[in-house]
């Protein structure tokens, strides 16, 4: 079973997102815990309801800002759960992690292939406390283990006491080993992410703090292609001497790469493999009045918007991170309704009449900074919803 732990700003997006699916008939309520019933009398589910529940823990908060706790639990497909299980497993995941005595609620999702499950709760509890999240992933993971030796349950990985998630986590330089490290955030991101293009593998990998240069040219008449590893700042600078893959091994090397690329490729073209991102992508379209607010919704969704600016600050690139069905898009591969001039032509007003780069440093937003080897610096404004329970991981 693997456990994706995200947080955000507002629980709101995070049920309505929940209720729109329970009401499509691609979800529905399994339990819920210290709340109102949350159907109203017409047997519907009712966002106001659960927010009711929700509005006392809100209220008491003292200075949390990110108060909302997000895990979705995913068995193996090999797995056959009643609902029943899927229950008990479920409280029993949220007491040992501290949410016992936390209003939640728990939908079963049902919209692709496996089931699972997403939890939507909070991070303060009845006193204006927040809950700790110290050592959560690691925390997360040993409940894991247990739940799959309790109920019988396959490993995350076939014949392996892991999750997909182990080895995501930023690079942090000063911690020292660093070829260690970024050898498992690109060898973990191979392993769950789909992406199709070198540019959309850079995207994802630079959200954990690593950098990746393809070079190729001719050496005295013979052709060369490889790839170059390094680390980065929170910030987006380089940091550190960047060196080649084949210090880490041939499966992160040029050839692997292309190799991955084309895997990718035909599993993104499956009929259905990008409709529910273009669902949430559109719902926050619609829902937003700037690239802030379009952020924070996409955030409550577990996707990850990352827009690349040039000098002038207007929009050329967007890549679209969707941290639950482990798809990393770009906006010409979604379509040209999430082109890089669609979100221009919605959003540029709005940052016109702010004055400078659009965005920039706005709430919710998080800015990079991307050094080429030209040296010109070229912006990207994201929002991150993180892997582990902490937002930007």
């Amino acid at each position: 079973m693997v456990a994706n732990i995200r947080t955000g700003a507002t629980v709101g997006g995070a049920i309505r997102y929940n209720e729109e699916k329970v009401n499509r008939g691609q979800a529905e309520v399994l339990c819920w815990n210290r709340m109102l019933d949350p159907f109203d009398s017409a047997g519907r589910m009712s966002h106001e309801r659960c927010m009711a529940s929700f509005e006392p823990f809100l209220q008491a908060n003292r200075r949390t800002t990110n108060t909302v706790f997000l895990v979705s639990l995913n068995p193996s497909p090999e797995d056959r759960l009643t609902d029943e299980q899927l229950g008990k497993i479920a409280r029993e995941y949220m007491e040992r992690m501290g949410y016992g005595e936390q209003p939640y609620i728990v939908f079963k999702h049902g919209d692709i292939a496996r089931e699972h499950l997403h939890i939507v709760s909070l991070r303060v509890d009845s006193t204006g406390r927040k809950i700790s999240d110290s050592h959560e992933y690691d925390r997360s993971m040993s409940i894991l283990r247990d739940l799959e030796q309790k109920y019988g349950l396959h490993p995350s990985i076939k014949g392996q006491e892991q999750t997909d998630r182990e080895g995501l986590r930023k690079v942090n330089y000063p911690d020292g080993n660093v070829k260690r490290q970024v050898s498992s955030v690109v060898r973990a991101c191979l392993r769950n992410y789909k992406c199709s293009s070198y540019s959309e593998l850079r995207t994802l990998l630079e959200r954990f703090n690593v950098s990746v240069e393809e070079r190729t040219g001719t050496i005295d008449g013979r052709n060369f292609a490889g790839i170059i590893y390094g680390t980065m700042t929170d910030d987006g600078y380089g940091i550190g001497t960047p060196f080649k893959s084949s210090r880490i091994g041939m499966d992160v090397g040029y050839e692997a790469l292309q190799r991955y690329y084309e895997r990718s490729k035909t599993a993104l073209k499956e009929p259905g493999a990008l409709d529910e991102l273009r669902e949430k992508i559109a719902d926050g379209m619609a829902r937003s009045s700037s690239r802030a607010e379009f952020c924070e919704r996409l955030h409550d969704k577990g996707v990850d918007a990352v827009f690349r600016l040039n000098a002038a600050g207007r929009i050329y690139g967007v890549t679209f991170i969707d941290h639950e069905q482990e798809i990393v898009a770009n906006g010409s591969l979604l379509g040209r309704s999430f082109s890089a001039n669609a979100f221009e032509q919605q959003f540029h007003t709005e940052a016109k009449s702010r004055g400078g780069l659009p965005g920039i440093l706005g709430a919710g937003e998080v800015f990079l900074k991307r050094i080429f080897s030209a040296g010109a610096v070229y912006p990207s404004v994201g929002c991150g919803s993180g892997i582990g329970g902490r937002t930007g991981l």
